[in-house]
């Protein structure tokens, strides 16, 4: 089942997030999150307006997505980029797929124009998901982080979206 995330989520979305931080190059960072900086996190993602989803199976939340600003400046007001992340073990069921199809809609009523995914270019299997959801190859940034002991390519797909009526400046 998909759905909005709630507070009693977190401790599974850490767990999700954390496996990805010790475990793999879907996130370029090191030490593992607290339950504490995931609460913040989650408190400032709805304060902001923007979707936490997670699919529950077996009562736990056992993969999450979640979409933000892609850059600060008011003129990408228009773009943004997603995050998904699925449990270990339950990987290769269609839950990010699910979980993309719920942003994706989210994103296109909310009249957004452009959903960017950020992938390490290792990621074989985030990136053919993204490609059979229509994600198009935008570019890759050689080096862009350093994990492992390895330098990492972070390649861009986007997707593009309905987007506004009538974009405006203001």
């Amino acid at each position: 089942m998909i759905r909005e995330a709630t507070e009693k989520d977190l401790r599974d979305i850490l767990e999700v997030y954390n496996d990805a931080i010790l475990h793999s190059t879907a996130v370029y960072t090191y030490k593992p999150q607290t339950l504490e900086s995931r609460q913040i996190w989650y408190k400032q993602k709805i304060e902001e307006g923007y979707p936490v989803l997670v699919c529950e199976q077996d009562d736990k939340a056992v993969g999450f997505a979640t979409f933000g600003p892609f850059r600060a400046w008011p003129a990408y007001k228009y773009t943004i980029e997603h995050s998904v992340y699925v449990h270990k073990d339950y990987r290769s069921q269609g839950i990010a797929k699910k979980l993309m199809q719920e942003l994706i809609k989210m994103a296109n009523e909310r009249e957004y124009a452009t959903l960017v995914a950020g992938i390490d270019a290792t990621n074989e299997g985030s990136i053919k998901m993204h490609e059979r959801m229509g994600f198009e190859f935008s570019g890759v940034i050689k080096k862009a982080g350093f994990k492992f002991d390895k330098w990492l390519d972070l390649a861009f797909y986007q997707l593009d979206l309905k987007g506004p009526k009538v974009p405006s400046e203001e």
